[in-house]
């Protein structure tokens, strides 16, 4: 069975906070800004994609990012060594789906 990098999601409330996880995740570690997805009514989660221990580094200062500007992290995840159907759902979520002509 085939796996792929190590994933991470970040969900909370607003674009702000989101925004502000993505960048300190960026800064922490060696990771890719996948995409991010508007859940439901103002929920929103960021997801990366790099080795494990640059997705936990990065998970683990965007819920610090979040948390020093009072916000509330709702969900955050690593998964290490991801099954190869999670593609399914991390391309729909994909910047490269979001915005085609940019990538």
């Amino acid at each position: 069975m085939k796996t792929y990098e190590a994933i991470g999601a970040i969900e909370t409330f607003g674009i702000v906070f989101v925004i502000e996880a993505a960048d300190a995740m960026c800064k922490a570690a060696d990771v890719d800004v996948v995409g991010f997805e508007n859940v439901a009514s103002g929920y929103i989660s960021v997801i990366v994609r790099g080795d494990v221990g640059a997705c936990r580094t990065a998970v683990d200062a965007g819920v610090k990012a979040v948390e020093n500007m009072g916000a509330e992290v709702y969900s955050s995840v690593v998964i290490a060594s991801p099954h190869v159907d999670l593609q399914k759902i991390i391309d729909r979520y994909s910047l490269k789906t979001l915005l085609p002509e940019e990538n």
